[in-house]
C-alpha cells in the first residue's frame, strides 16, 4: 500500500466509493465535479491509501492549509475514512502521520480537525496521534 494524492481524473475515479461511503450526502452524479471544484477552488487536498494489489482506495483524507488569527498556520483536517474492510491495519494512523509530515515541511504550527461525539475508535486514534481534546465546536444551522 502507497499514500497517492489527487492529482488526475482517475485518481478522483479510484476514491469515488470510499468517498461516497464515508459522505452519503454527496451523489454519484455531479461528484467529479464537486471534488474537482473544491480542489481547484477551495484549496482542498485529498490523499488516500492505495492499495496496489486491489487497485482500490483503502483511506484517505481531506485537508486544508490555512491561517487563523486564533491559531495561525494550520492544516485543518476536513474528512478522514478508512474502509472497513481495511480498519486496524495502520491506515489511518499512516495518514495522520503523513498530514503532519506535510505540515511540518510547510511550516505550520498545528493540525487541527473536529471529530463526532460518538466516534470513540476515532477519538482513540487522534489521541494515540498525539492529538489534544482541545475544543467544543458549535454550529448553527441556517434555513
Amino acid at each position: 500500500m502507497e499514500i497517492k494524492t489527487i492529482s488526475t481524473a482517475n485518481d478522483i475515479s479510484v476514491c469515488k466509493d470510499i468517498i461516497l461511503a464515508f459522505r452519503t450526502n454527496l451523489k454519484e452524479e455531479g461528484y467529479e465535479q464537486a471534488i474537482t471544484h473544491m480542489i481547484k477552488n477551495e484549496s482542498l487536498h485529498i490523499d488516500y491509501v492505495y492499495d496496489t494489489e486491489h487497485r482500490k482506495a483503502a483511506a484517505f483524507v481531506g485537508y486544508r492549509y490555512m491561517c487563523m488569527l486564533r491559531t495561525g498556520p494550520i492544516i485543518y483536517i476536513d474528512d478522514l475514512y478508512t474502509d472497513p474492510a481495511y480498519r486496524g491495519k495502520g491506515c489511518g494512523a499512516a495518514l495522520l502521520a503523513h498530514v503532519k509530515r506535510k505540515g511540518i515541511e510547510k511550516g505550520m504550527k498545528a493540525v487541527h480537525l473536529d471529530s463526532g461525539f460518538p466516534l470513540h475508535p476515532a477519538h482513540r486514534l487522534y489521541l494515540k496521534s498525539g492529538f489534544d481534546l482541545a475544543c467544543h465546536h458549535f454550529a448553527l444551522t441556517l434555513a
